[in-house]
């Protein structure tokens, strides 16, 4: 591989970079961290605006393993000849299709840096090892929805592929020293896995990320895409009043709309959050699992239509108990629909629950209402329903939490499912409302606009 002299970094990462996400969650948190982006793209083979960072969620992680492969490597076909910069989503906590997409992402590149860490969320990687708030993550129950147990190291995850580690002393060993090290490993043609506990050694990892040619390619999380976005925050952003983006569909609503909650996770920090907006006066549904996946009519509760009954009064549905709204009551109505677990579920049956609750939702949901998605699969799943092929990033609520809005002017925030304090749902609601009915809470930060890198949550709990 040709050196490229130390001055000769990639100062066009803003126009080059091209993102593809495994599913739409890790999507909305990638366009937040680019000041750049303009839109996420459902749609692969969409046509993207030139000179612009690219977000696309390839949706691959409800794929099979081959299908999941496939995807990326269609998506490497198609954008690869224009000699634009390749970054690879993938899951922080090393789920999904992490060694198939990793296989195919590779194929043909010059070489493959593995970079997993995101320290704002807790999640670090040390002699290769992932670790959750310090914690090696085959020591949590960060895998507790997964169908296997989670792997000891990220080549473990990798599977087959060869690897060498990038150490912590080789990331904070200099400029030259690291790119000269990883240049080393990429020429005896092995992937590397690269250790990260800080923002700083990130950025370290992106500096010199750019100093290699665009042919060598980049699977990692939200941390790196940070890094780079970092190095492109220089870029033209319009923004508007409070920080919002400026760009196609709808402006902001000044008046208030109804706000429909779909917690589609089986994170156990979920039913905490949900509580949070139920003291806060919304209404909270919670529709059983055996009826989501048995009910003959596509998904839809077995039980009387929902919108008739008030908080905690609900026939045929398991609801956490209502409690009297507290000193910050939403001003705006809202409803939560989540799956009642009241048994063991098989996690292979989590894609049938998930698509019967979007099925349910769909079919209840107000054509003016703006929605809250945790989950990937979960919100890509009802934004499908709704025929939402692209959605223009607005902010970040907090780390993870994306405000976006769709073209025809319906505002959505996305958050992964494990993301969040318990009062990441409340703050989700709140980025939805006019700012003259946004209520001020102490201990809050205000919202941050896309692009600007500042993490104010400290991820899961």
């Amino acid at each position: 591989m040709p050196l490229v002299p130390f001055e000769g970094i990639d100062d066009e990462v803003g126009s080059s970079l091209v993102v593809l996400a495994d599913d739409l969650s890790g999507a909305a948190e990638c366009a937040a961290l680019l000041p750049c982006c303009r839109a996420i793209d459902l749609d692969p083979a969409a046509p993207g605006p030139p000179g612009l960072p690219r977000v696309i969620d390839l949706d691959s992680r409800r794929s099979s393993a081959a299908g999941a492969a496939l995807l990326v490597a269609h998506a490497v076909h198609r954008h690869e000849p224009d000699g634009r910069r390749l970054v690879k989503k993938a899951d922080s906590l090393l789920r999904g299709h992490f060694a198939p997409e990793a296989r195919a992402f590779g194929e043909g590149a010059e070489g493959l840096l593995v970079i997993t860490a995101v320290p704002a969320a807790g999640r670090t990687v040390r002699d290769g090892v992932v670790r959750l708030h310090g914690v090696p993550l085959h020591r949590t129950d960060a895998w507790q929805a997964e169908p296997g147990p989670p792997p000891r190291s990220v080549a473990e995850a990798l599977g087959a592929a060869r690897t060498v580690a990038v150490r912590l002393d080789d990331v904070r060993a200099g400029a030259r020293s690291l790119e000269h090290r990883l240049r080393s490993g990429l020429a005896a043609g092995t992937s590397l896995v690269c250790d990260a506990e800080t923002d700083a050694d990130l950025d370290a990892l992106a500096e010199a990320l750019l100093r290699l040619p665009r042919t060598v390619r980049t699977i990692g999380a939200g941390g790196i895409v940070a890094a780079l976005g970092r190095r492109c925050a220089g870029g033209v952003q319009s923004t508007g009043p409070g920080g919002r983006r400026i760009g196609p569909g709808r402006p902001a609503p000044e008046t208030l709309r109804p706000v429909v909650v779909v917690v589609g996770t089986a994170h156990r920090g979920a039913a905490a959050q949900i509580a949070q907006l139920s003291a806060r006066g919304a209404q909270h549904l919670a529709l059983p699992a055996a009826s989501l996946i048995t009910d003959p009519r596509s998904g839809r509760p077995c039980a009387p239509d929902t919108e008739r009954y008030a908080p905690g009064t609900a026939v045929g549905h398991v609801r956490a108990p209502y409690t009297s709204p507290g000193p910050v009551r939403l001003p705006a109505p809202v409803t939560v629909f989540s799956i009642a677990r009241t048994g063991t579920v098989d996690p292979s049956a989590a894609p049938r629950l998930v698509h019967g609750l979007c099925r349910a939702v769909a079919g209840r949901l107000p054509p003016n209402a703006d929605l809250v998605l945790t989950g990937g699969e979960t919100a890509r799943t009802l934004l499908d329903a709704l025929a939402v092929t692209s959605l223009l990033p607005v902010g970040q609520v907090h780390h993870g939490a994306v405000l976006c809005r769709t073209p025809q002017g319906r505002g959505v925030v996305i958050r992964p499912g494990s993301h969040g304090g318990q009062d990441s749902l409340v703050r989700m609601v709140e980025a939805l409302l006019p700012d003259h009915n946004r209520p001020a809470r102490p201990g809050t930060t205000p919202r941050t606009p896309a692009g600007t890198n500042t993490p104010s949550d400290g991820g899961p709990r």
